[in-house]
């Protein structure tokens, strides 16, 4: 039981495993095996154990038997600060080494009798004793200063409440960040201290603070700026003069200008004192980064076989973040579904804050050259995109394009020109920086109307299984996916991220054509690694005579997967899919193809490397047995 007296609260905090400063007396290590007898309070135990050096250290540092009885005397005083720290002032500690007590002095003598190679048992025991609770709070402040409802709920620390060194000292770190967000740039809130009082069995805590004036942003400084315009940079900043300084607001407005994608690194720093208006000015410091990169991609499945690219992109062609990519990639290198190679390339021009806020303009220009078992086909697009982020969730889209291509279907060509205005609405609650890295929680829903008006015409005798106009039709294409994720954390099953569960649905339809009024490549196809994988692409739903894709104008998909991180750097993932299509304007009609399969990942600093193997439960005439895809990202 301690006196009545002052203690230091910081003194409470959990004291992590060391190594002790005492030297071995003997010549021989004296190996041992520690015992912890349970509390019945397993967050404790987790903790006695990170603060016994006994436990720590007795796979990888072995000594002695003088040394060894150091090392327990000294585990008493760690593992009485873990025990304090938790609210337990009256407990006891008692360890045994090979039966001795290590209050018995004569334990490095006792320990040197021991048999030569013989473990010794160490058994630490830990008795909590009662709760001590926090009796009075006292908060003292400089003449004339006091604090605002607001702040002291914020502070929060009340008398009967037990009195945890954590919860205590969290009192302390939530009364200073809410004295800062109120604008008191210069507040300081003391480490609060304890006085013990035995007898009542509480801990009296004063805590002294001190508020200072509440101040507003004076100039801001931008500093290291060399190709992107100032000027952008200042109507994009989020804080500005004469606002109420809030270390959050100024955080988030640093964060902001680090997501523009220039930048390799974006500081931000108060001024150490008021200026003569008596605001406090603030300084940006950038580093921009590279204006011009260079990035190789490539990536295999069975079906679609291998691709292989190169990007160039100039992150800031005009001085305002501007995004340019030159993307050309061969594809169709092998393949079961692929007739011959093939390729994209591609101009894409991003400017982001087009005309408002979070919206941007992107910019396309594409030749794409197809040679699959569906069809054979060789097109030129254009579009203009105008998306714009109206929440932390909530983004939407609209655009304009249009296409020139030739397809070739069963003997047959075609020529079609198409102008399309793309409508997308898209809901994602993962809030993931990188999108390339796994989800563990949240939705992505994804909604798409696409009006598309088509002029075609037609070349060949038509003889080979085709019917239909192939001439002038106006239709839309209805879209819509949603994927979500639990984490198996949530059951208390797992740690967290370890175990997740992720489940998709994918539902598409045409109206205003039949399947062969639209041209081939508008469609709706299933089968791959978008939606059911173990089938090659375009594989499930209707086929003609010859085995090859019709395609259709409804679509159903869905998607159950389990994934598992394995250490720090591999997982792997088990997997069902199925889907079907037809004619239909109405989804859940067609053969219905079901496949599953496992998966092994590689996670790395940019996104888990993914190799998935997959099977159909039902294959058609003709399907292949098995498909590998390997990539970048999940599947979903």
């Amino acid at each position: 039981m301690y006196p009545a007296g002052r203690v230091v609260i910081g003194a409470m905090l959990l004291i992590l495993a060391g190594r002790t400063a005492t030297h071995a007396l003997a010549a021989d290590p004296q190996a041992y095996q520690v015992t912890v007898v349970a509390t019945g309070d397993a967050t404790l135990d987790t903790t006695l154990k990170a603060a016994s050096s006994l436990v720590s250290l007795q796979k990888t540092q072995a000594v002695g038997p003088f040394a060894l009885a150091g090392r327990a005397r000294a585990d008493e005083a760690r593992l009485r600060t873990a025990l304090e720290s938790f609210g337990y002032y009256a407990g006891r500690i008692d360890i045994e080494v090979a039966g001795h007590p290590v209050s018995d002095p004569r334990l490095p003598d006792l320990l040197g009798d021991l048999a030569k190679g013989s473990v010794a048992p160490v058994r630490i025991t830990v008795e909590r004793g009662p709760l001590f609770h926090v009796g009075t709070v006292t908060l003292q402040l400089p003449p004339g200063e006091m604090l605002s409802m607001t702040e002291q709920v914020a502070f929060g620390l009340e008398a009967g409440q037990p009195a945890v060194a954590s919860d205590v000292l969290a009192a302390r770190g939530r009364l200073l960040t809410t004295l800062q967000e109120e604008g008191h740039a210069f507040a300081d809130v003391g480490q609060p201290t304890a006085y013990l009082r035995p007898a009542t069995r509480t801990l009296d805590i004063v805590t002294t603070a001190k508020l200072g004036p509440r101040v507003d942003i004076g100039p801001i400084q931008l500093v290291g700026l060399v190709k992107v315009d100032p000027a952008y940079v200042r109507r994009r900043l989020l804080v500005h003069p004469g606002q109420l300084y809030q270390p959050s607001r100024i955080e988030a407005a640093r964060q902001d200008l680090a997501s523009l994608g220039v930048f390799s690194d974006v500081g931000v720093a108060a001024a150490p004192s008021l200026d003569q208006a008596g605001t406090l000015p603030l300084t940006f410091d950038f580093t921009e980064g590279l204006r011009h990169t260079v990035a190789l991609q490539g990536g295999y499945s069975t079906d679609l076989g291998g691709s292989a690219g190169v990007t160039w992109t100039h992150h800031n062609l005009f001085g305002h973040a501007e995004k340019l990519d030159l993307v050309a990639l061969l594809t169709g290198l092998g393949g079961t579904s692929q007739n011959g190679l093939g390729y994209d390339v591609y101009a894409d021009l991003s400017k982001p804050d087009y005309y408002h806020r979070d919206q941007t303009l992107d910019l396309r220009v594409e030749g794409l050259k197809q040679d699959l078992e569906a069809y054979n086909q060789t097109a030129l697009l254009v579009h203009a995109i105008v998306s714009r982020k109206i929440s932390a969730s909530w983004s939407i889209s609209a655009g304009v394009g249009a296409e020139q291509e030739r397809i070739v279907q069963q003997g047959v060509s075609r020529s079609y020109t198409l102008a399309f205005v793309p409508l997308t609405a898209s809901y994602d609650s993962t809030h993931l920086a990188n999108p390339l890295d796994d989800p563990t929680r949240g939705f992505r829903i994804s909604l798409n109307a696409t009006p598309t008006y088509s002029l075609g015409s037609q070349s060949g005798d038509g003889s080979n299984g085709l019917s239909g106009s192939g001439g002038n039709s106006f239709f839309t294409i209805l879209q819509g996916s949603a994927a979500t994720y639990f984490d198996l954390a949530r059951f208390g099953l797992t740690k967290a991220g370890r175990s997740v569960l992720a489940v998709r649905i994918v539902v598409g339809t045409v109206q205003g054509a039949t399947t062969f009024d639209l041209p081939p490549d508008q469609r709706l196809y299933a089968g791959g690694s978008g939606t059911v994988r173990g089938f090659k692409y375009q594989g499930v739903g209707p086929l003609f005579s010859n085995g090859n894709p019709v395609g259709g104008t409804s679509l159903d998909a869905g998607s159950f997967e389990f994934r598992q991180r394995i250490g720090k750097s591999f997982g792997v993932a088990a997997f069902a899919d199925a889907g079907q299509v037809s004619a239909s304007s109405a989804p859940l009609h067609g053969k219905l193809r079901i496949g599953a399969g496992v998966g092994a990942r590689y996670y790395t600093p940019i996104g888990p490397i993914r190799l998935d193997v997959a099977v159909p439960l039902n294959k058609p005439a003709g399907g292949d047995s098995f498909e590998l895809y390997i990539g970048l990202g999940e599947a979903f």
